[in-house]
């Protein structure tokens, strides 16, 4: 089942089970696929609807980190819960095994060595592991790798 699908049926059957704030949370990501499609006049494929989910996640972690530090402990929490619905809809998460391997025989493939060339291996990643791993994890994994 693609994503789209399962998101619309997952709208469907909060409504049933009157849960109105997962039903609210996915009719928003929902709003924010469809303004994707309208502005730029094309239909998502579920790699596009991964990479606005990562977005809409960063933008959750952002915010709930602003509430915290301003003494909101239930604006936060209303963040993270959003948060645990929408990774629902992600790819699984690599292991920080299965990260490092990868990465190692990356690097080795570009013959990278040094830190200077972190942003090609930043590239070269994503593009390999695309949303199975947070661009900060990423970021992080290759900068030990790197040292």
């Amino acid at each position: 089942m693609k994503v789209r699908e399962k998101i619309l049926n997952d709208i469907k059957e909060a409504m049933k089970q009157k849960d109105e704030f997962t039903r609210d949370s996915l009719r928003n990501l929902n709003a924010a696929l469809k303004q994707v499609e309208i502005d730029e006049r094309i239909e998502l494929d579920d790699e596009r609807i991964y990479t606005i989910l990562t977005s809409e996640i960063k933008k959750r972690k952002e915010a709930a980190e602003l509430y915290l530090q301003g003494k909101r402990e239930d604006l936060a929490q209303k963040e993270i819960k959003e948060i645990k619905i929408l990774e629902n809809y992600m790819p699984k998460q690599l292991s920080d095994e299965e990260l490092k391997s990868g990465l190692i025989k990356l690097l080795d493939e570009l013959n990278i060595h040094s830190l200077k060339d972190l942003g090609i291996a930043m590239k070269e990643a994503k593009q390999r592991f695309k949303a199975s791993v947070d661009g900060k994890r990423l970021n992080e994994m290759l900068r030990t790798l790197l040292k």
